[in-house]
């Protein structure tokens, strides 16, 4: 589990340098790497970040919330949904405490990457960087 957050973070880094697109945010491929084989719960994260960003685009008309104000209700609003959806759909997120609280980081954090960049482009990179996290992860619990 460890080795997948580091080897997530370095791939995420060297995308970000090569593509100059962040996949969502620096963690995030890591932890959807740490799902594919649980393909609801991914479907699910990805779902509460876009309905996030939905929220945010239907407040946004009302508030004020660019910059920190914009990432800060991004978060806001990715924990809401997240715990919202945990309480109606407990097994889609079940697991430790831990997890359950970086689960409703998460999808702020790539709502907040789909707002500033297009939506496309974020999830295109954020599913390419978790598969290669994801398999370069299992190589490395292989060979060593």
């Amino acid at each position: 589990m460890y080795e997948t957050f580091f080897i997530g973070l370095i791939l995420a880094v060297l995308y970000v340098e090569i593509m100059d697109i962040y996949p969502g945010g620096i963690i995030v491929p890591a932890y959807i790497a740490l799902y594919l084989d649980q393909p609801l719960r991914v479907l699910a994260t990805v779902l509460i970040s876009l309905l996030s960003l939905l929220t945010y685009r239907f407040l946004s008309r009302f508030f004020i919330l660019f910059g920190r104000r914009r990432f800060v209700m991004l978060l806001l609003l990715g924990a809401l949904w997240g715990q919202l959806l945990f309480l109606i759909m407990p097994n889609v997120f079940a697991g430790a405490m831990e997890f359950r609280m970086i689960g409703w980081v998460i999808p702020g954090l790539l709502a907040n990457n789909c707002e500033k960049q297009r939506i496309w482009a974020t999830l295109a990179s954020l599913f390419t960087v978790s598969v290669l996290t994801y398999f370069v992860a299992k190589l490395v619990t292989i060979l060593f």
